[in-house]
């Protein structure tokens, strides 16, 4: 169906709704998702050790703040996207901005550290699951999104997947780092962002035959 076909559609039989009422179901699937990546994390990974000793320090909360921040980026995107002809130019920017920052932050640290620490900093030690893990965690909370996006008004299919994608998959990272020990910017500017875009990336693939009107 063409975007004026669907406008038109929608004002045959205008329908009142609530303000914030957009905001309020995006924000009951972020709190869903987070409950059953949590309940993964627990009886599937298992929280790190040192849990309690990690929050008294200063990474374990720019880890959880950098994926929270694409998940909000991904919030804002399908704010807008859930709409007919809605912009979610500054929603992409802002997750764009968030992450080359956190980025080149993690490029810092890697080219101050001495050579012979960079491949330990870069892959740890669970390079090789960690973008597995975040989808698998993330799987539940994109299924959700875009059954409640099959309810709206989504124009673009596949840049929304995409947002609700990013969306579970920054969801899913934060509720990952109760789990993960990994502690330099390098290693999550890398798997973390890796495994937050292509959980972006199946969201796009899903969502341009999920979201066809």
């Amino acid at each position: 169906m063409r975007t004026d076909d669907l406008i038109d559609q929608l004002a045959a039989d205008p329908r009142a709704i609530p303000a914030g009422a957009v905001q309020r179901r995006f924000a009951g699937v972020a709190v869903a998702a987070a409950l059953a990546a949590l309940v993964m994390v627990l009886a599937w990974l298992g929280a790190r050790q040192d849990l309690a000793q990690a929050m008294t320090g200063r990474m374990f909360w720019m880890k959880a703040a950098y994926t929270a921040l694409l998940a909000v980026a991904g919030f804002w995107a399908l704010e807008r996207l859930a709409r007919p002809e809605g912009a979610p130019r500054k929603a992409l920017l802002f997750g764009a901005l968030v992450l080359a920052v956190f980025v080149g932050m993690g490029l810092g640290q890697w080219l101050a550290a001495d050579p012979e620490h960079r491949r330990m900093m870069m892959m740890g030690g669970s390079w090789k699951v960690c973008c597995r893990y975040i989808l698998t965690l993330a799987l539940p909370g994109l299924a959700a999104t875009l059954a409640v996006l099959r309810g709206m008004a989504p124009t673009r299919p596949a840049l929304t997947g995409f947002a609700a994608g990013a969306f579970a998959g920054g969801v899913a990272a934060t509720v990952y780092g109760l789990h993960c020990g990994e502690s330099t910017m390098v290693f999550v500017g890398t798997w973390y962002t890796l495994g937050v875009l292509g959980t972006g990336l199946l969201g796009a693939v899903v969502g341009k035959w999920a979201l066809r009107w």
